[in-house]
């Protein structure tokens, strides 16, 4: 009977796994999102949520604790650089499970895990950008308008100029 264990094997040995997950953690944390079973996305999860909560504090012995966790410098640089200032004000919740269907091959169901912090189009507290946009016929007609307006006397007064000119020659 497995009463009370809560933790998903997956399948694999205890060092298989824990090669899985900080793999999986290293590349979740670079390309801040990535497509993978639901069983793998929940474990990984409950595995990388602490570690982004270490990183929320930069010191020596938390980059230590959470390169023991990663094994990857470039993953654990990333991790204090960019994304724990953006995590720094949320209190837990730093991942985003979007489940998208099943898997052709052999039917599995898969899922989308994220950085809840990384994705514009679901973030509600992102910074709203200015709203400075500008259609380029709204900025271009009124300037041809103007430009037209501005050069109308100068074209009447350049056909009076000729018209000038070609009196005097008759005249004469």
């Amino acid at each position: 009977m497995r009463h009370g264990k809560k933790f998903n094997h997956l399948g694999r040995t205890a060092s298989h796994r824990s090669a899985l997950l900080s793999n999986m953690a290293c590349s979740l944390i670079e390309h801040k999102r990535i497509n993978t079973t639901v069983a793998k996305a929940k474990a990984l999860r409950v595995y990388v949520e602490p570690l982004l909560t270490k990183a929320k504090e930069d010191t020596t012995h938390n980059r230590r604790v959470v390169f023991s966790y990663l094994q990857n410098k470039f993953a654990v640089a990333e991790l204090f650089r960019t994304v724990a200032p953006k995590i720094a004000e949320r209190n837990g919740g730093y991942t985003r499970i979007i489940k998208t269907g099943f898997r052709p091959g052999d039917a599995a169901d898969t899922a989308l895990i994220e950085l809840v912090d990384f994705n514009e189009l679901y973030n509600p507290n992102a910074e709203e950008k200015k709203a400075t946009r500008r259609s380029r016929r709204s900025t271009a007609a009124p300037k041809k308008a103007e430009a037209v307006v501005a050069d109308a006397p100068a074209v009447e007064k350049v056909e009076e100029a000729k018209a000038d000119t070609t009196e005097e020659k008759t005249e004469e």
